[in-house]
Parts: structure tokens; C-alpha cells; sequence
């Protein structure tokens, strides 16, 4: 019997999972190696969406010691993606399952890490990847989280009419958009700044990372007397991955009214489903 692939992966989100990487895998503070290893794995704890890090032991340069215990991770952290509890990104010590608490101690600095029970993952510790300064790629670095050898970030050119509303007012209307299409999330439409009412946008100081796509600048948008806090982004400065998104703009599907050919799509339900 045939099965739906997606269904399939995202069945498997409540266990712990892991790949290797035949990368070389380094991580920094201060300039200077605290790990160094070519046998790293992926690993995703329970519920979480994205991987981190696992080094052997033997491949750390420090003293490791033990660390807090920290409670088990829960449903309800980090948010829903559509109808499956989902983890918090950078939330790291919220583990969903067994395993002990550590501190790798590397001159002055304390970094969490995670030794997990199980017997797959023996010899091998998860390190706090927001701990480290820098983590490389074999000499490319490598930010906001490891990348996912089992997800991609797909940008097409469209002649789609996508139209964008908030309460009632037109945020930005195209027939020019740049669709992505990325594992596990909501299409994205990425608009011309020509196309998009930017006299309704305000820059925010909100900055974040995607690993796939590089570091985004936000902008809260006025409505009438009120302010909608972090409505859109922008990729200013790109990685390569994502070079045709620059300077295009995209709104949280999950907060605004957005219209697609004449068809007004529901509101996806994701960690970002946040009220206002």
C-alpha cells in the first residue's frame, strides 16, 4: 500500500532520531576549537523539528562535568505545527528524552550539553549549538541551527496574483511573487517591494537566522491607530541558497489574509501562529 512520505516522516517526530554526516563538523569560542571531529551525527530529540549536533566524546577539547537537571520537554513547548506539538528552537535544555545534564568547561566558558541513554547515540554528547561563538562546515560556517540533509528551500518565479490584507486593509498586491516551497512549512510568496504598501511598514528592531536562508530584518505594520508587531521580513543580504529572495519582502501567512488567484487561503497553524 502506497503512503504519503510526508505523513510518514512527521509520524516519527515523537522519537528520538539520527543521521551521520560525513562532513567535518568544528565548533568555536573565542576562535579556538572546542570540538573537532569527521564522525559527527544529526540528531533530533523528540518533538523537535530541526537537528543538532552529537560529537564523540573523544573528539571534545574541555572538561566535562555534570550539569542541572532540566525537565523533560512538553507538549505544548514551542507551539503546533498544523495538528503536531513542536519544540522551541533555541529552547535547548527542554529534552524529550532520557539522558544526562552536562557542562563542557572550555577556558572560561560553560557550554550545556546532553549525553542521551540511548544506546545508538553511546560515546556521544549533544552540544548547545547557541552556546558555541561559531560552528563549521568543513570551512563554511554554518548559523542559527545544523541544516537538515532531508529538507530543502525551493524559490520559483511566479506570475500568481497574490494579494496580502490585514484587518480589512491591503498590505501589498502582485502578480510578480517569488514562491518557496520548504519542508514541513506553509509556502512562503516573497513580493516586490514596488508591489507592497510600504508607507504601512515600520522597521522593527526583531532580527533572526535561518540556516537555509541567512539573517532577516522585520517590520511591524500600522493599521489604522494600531501597530501589528513583526508582520514582515527581509532578507537584505541573503545566503547563496536563497540569493533570489534579496531584498524581497514576505508576510506571516499565519497573520494576515492572503489571497492566491482569487482564493482566500486558510491561516496555516505553525509555531508563529502567535496572537498580536
Amino acid at each position: 500500500m502506497a503512503i504519503d512520505l510526508a505523513e510518514h516522516l512527521f509520524s516519527r517526530l515523537g522519537e528520538l532520531r539520527y543521521v551521520p554526516t560525513a562532513k567535518r563538523i568544528r565548533a568555536l569560542v573565542a576562535g579556538e576549537p572546542v570540538a573537532d571531529t569527521r564522525a559527527a551525527l544529526l540528531v533530533w530529540q523528540p518533538k523537535r523539528v530541526v537537528p543538532l549536533y552529537a560529537v564523540p566524546e573523544a573528539d571534545l577539547r574541555g572538561e566535562l562535568v555534570p550539569g542541572e537537571t532540566a525537565a523533560a520537554g512538553r507538549a505544548g513547548d514551542g507551539g503546533m505545527l498544523g495538528a503536531r506539538p513542536v519544540l522551541a528552537v533555541g529552547d535547548f535544555h527542554l529534552h524529550g528524552t532520557p539522558g544526562e545534564e552536562l557542562v563542557l568547561r572550555a577556558g572560561d566558558r560553560a557550554i550545556a550539553a546532553f549525553r542521551p541513554e540511548d544506546p545508538a547515540l553511546a560515546g556521544y554528547v549533544i552540544l548547545d549549538f547557541d552556546g558555541l561563538d561559531t560552528w563549521l562546515e568543513e570551512d563554511e560556517e554554518v548559523v542559527a541551527h545544523p541544516r537538515d540533509p532531508f529538507h530543502r528551500v525551493d524559490v520559483r518565479r511566479s506570475t500568481r496574483h497574490v494579494r496580502i490584507e490585514r484587518d480589512g486593509v491591503v498590505l501589498a498586491d502582485t502578480t510578480a511573487p517569488r514562491l518557496v516551497f520548504e519542508t514541513h512549512l506553509p509556502t512562503r510568496y516573497y513580493l516586490p517591494r514596488e508591489d507592497v504598501r510600504e508607507d504601512l511598514l515600520r522597521p522593527s528592531d526583531t532580527q533572526t537566522a535561518c540556516a537555509y536562508k541567512g539573517g532577516a530584518t522585520y517590520y511591524s505594520a500600522v493599521i489604522g491607530d494600531r501597530v501589528v508587531p513583526d508582520l514582515a521580513w527581509v532578507y537584505e543580504d541573503p545566503l547563496p541558497d536563497a540569493a533570489e529572495l534579496r531584498g524581497l519582502v514576505a508576510f506571516f501567512d499565519e497573520r494576515v489574509d492572503l489571497t492566491v488567484d482569487g482564493d482566500r487561503r486558510e491561516r496555516p497553524v505553525t509555531p508563529w501562529s502567535r496572537a498580536d
